[in-house]
């Protein structure tokens, strides 16, 4: 969660003495777009998702926590409901914060109690944070557009796409 906010202390600073640190406001470009390259990725299988329920594993920034801030979940929750999606969510920690933290989108999905029944419920699956249990679940016949590099999602999918490899 730190690293948004530590690139742009330097973008600032080096404003602040003349510099203009183009390099830095491209990592933070490319950085707030990453979370779209996996809609990106679902639409090329799912190219309308109004109507469709898009399962989202993992709403922390990072497994192991329930840290909300700076998760990219929120980009990807927000403008799949954009897109007239249902949002099925699951994380072993962090739902109660994520519909603390973001009620524009928190209070409009649905939250399960498992990560198999985000796969039994939805019609494709977005896999957010790499918590450990994602490894054991079977996505035997379904989408996944993996962010993470989930394993098990790559050998058992019926559709598998990875973002940045």
């Amino acid at each position: 969660s730190c690293f948004p906010k530590d690139v742009k202390a330097l973008i600032r600073k080096a404003e602040e003495i003349g510099e203009d640190p183009i390099i830095l406001k491209a990592v933070v470009e490319v950085n707030d777009r990453q979370p779209l390259k996996l809609i990106e990725l679902l639409k090329k299988h799912v190219p309308e998702l109004r109507g469709k329920t898009i399962g989202v594993l993992g709403l922390a920034f990072k497994p192991n926590t329930d840290d909300v801030r700076e998760t990219r979940a929120y980009v990807i929750v927000k403008k799949l409901l954009e897109e007239g999606a249902k949002v099925l969510a699951y994380d072993p920690k962090a739902m109660g914060n994520f519909k603390r933290f973001y009620p524009d989108v928190g209070d409009r999905i649905e939250y399960a109690s498992s990560g198999e029944e985000v796969l039994e419920g939805s019609d494709a699956v977005l896999i957010v944070t790499e918590w450990p249990e994602f490894e054991k679940l079977d996505y035997s016949g379904k989408i996944v557009i993996d962010g993470r590099r989930v394993r098990k999602a790559e050998e058992t999918a019926e559709v598998y796409e990875g973002v940045c490899w």
